[in-house]
């Protein structure tokens, strides 16, 4: 018995030790493996966040006083034909003779004024593109896309350099806050969020309209957003709390667009009845009432003197109204189809048009 007790002891450490041999070559190739292959990067960390500036702040255009555009001189200078869809939006750089369009076929794209050559152009959104604005600096540009999603791009490494996503349906419009340090944006979903350029987060849900938030707007040098719904309405909302500061109520149909003026105490709104409306901030009060219909005002901008509003109107014109006098100084014609942005250049030079035709177009005066 002692035998064969004996026999079956060496018979079991042999088994044990060639099983410990089979698991030696199992892991050898592992480590081979794991050698060979390239480790990968970490993720860059992000940085933290960034924090609003102080509430009470000066604005420096409070005090300045400029001559209003001369629009009435004002007639087509330019067609560029640069996109292969509807031109949904425009955008000024603050520093340079440079603007961005946005559009249909999914792309935004900077072009040089007056030339139209372009200098850049934006491809990752996977629907239309409806919004684009510079930050302060000029050195990025957000957009905001049929997608749900809104991107920051950088221009010195011309990519994507942040993609958020948490819109649960389609991104209207985006735009920066004068720190360049947070982007609002807003969203078929019926809210606005508020998203963090350094920890890349979103930091503020603004929730309270009833329907799509069509258009936003940061108040120049505050923290307040202001933004325009189909449900008619207007809010001001404070980007600390995330709570809305004041309603405006006047409108009879579907809010398009939202403007202030330079010194941050008017708001203009249009309205898809053609009725642009005019706002004092501060005693949240109707100011005035243009009738530009019946076709829809798709947008409005201030010249820099505040006087002078233009309206892109569905009619194919882009109108300018004289808002001392409450007068329609100019039509300007050119495009073949529904107007949907317009902007003026910040010193009044000259006054960019996009619309359905799949064209930009500059208006100005004759040197």
């Amino acid at each position: 018995e002692k035998m064969l007790m004996r026999l079956e002891r060496d018979r079991m450490a042999a088994k044990v030790e060639a099983l410990e041999a089979q698991v030696r070559q199992l892991e050898a190739p592992r480590a081979d493996v794991a050698e060979t292959q390239p480790r990968k990067k970490a993720p860059p960390k992000r940085k933290g966040d960034s924090t609003l500036p102080a509430a009470e702040r000066v604005n420096p255009f409070t005090r300045l006083q400029f001559d209003p555009v001369s629009v009435e001189t004002f007639s087509l200078q330019k067609t560029f034909k640069g996109h292969l869809m509807s031109v949904s939006n425009l955008a000024i750089h603050p520093k340079k003779p440079i603007v961005a369009t946005a559009s249909d076929d999914c792309t935004w794209k900077m072009w040089s004024l007056p030339q139209g050559e372009i200098v850049m152009s934006g491809d990752g959104h996977k629907d239309w593109v409806a919004g684009v604005n510079f930050n302060p600096e000029g050195t990025h540009l957000v957009s905001a896309s049929g997608d749900c999603t809104v991107k920051l791009w950088s221009f010195e490494q011309a990519k994507c350099v942040a993609t958020f996503s948490e819109h649960t349906q389609a991104v209207w419009d985006a735009d920066f806050h004068d720190s360049g340090d947070f982007i609002a944006s807003c969203s078929l979903d019926h809210s606005a969020r508020l998203w963090d350029v350094n920890s890349q987060r979103c930091r503020q849900t603004f929730r309270g309209h009833v329907d799509s938030v069509n258009a936003v707007m940061w108040q120049p040098f505050t923290n307040n957003i202001c933004t325009g719904s189909s449900d008619k309405t207007l809010s001001i909302w404070d980007a600390r709390s995330g709570l809305c500061a004041q309603t405006f109520y006047g409108h009879f149909s579907s809010c398009n667009h939202v403007t202030f003026n330079l010194r941050g105490d008017t708001i203009a709104s249009t309205d898809s009845d053609g009725v642009v409306k005019l706002w004092d901030v501060r005693m949240v009060a109707e100011l005035m009432t243009i009738n530009a219909g019946p076709h829809p005002a798709n947008k409005a901008r201030f010249d820099r003197s505040g006087e002078i509003l233009a309206i892109a109107s569905d009619d194919g014109l882009v109108k300018c109204w004289n808002l001392i006098d409450a007068k329609l100084v100019s039509e300007l014609k050119g495009h073949e189809d529904s107007v949907h942005a317009v902007v003026f250049d910040p010193f009044g030079n000259f006054l960019v048009s996009a619309g359905s035709d799949n064209t930009f177009r500059l208006f100005g005066s004759h040197s």
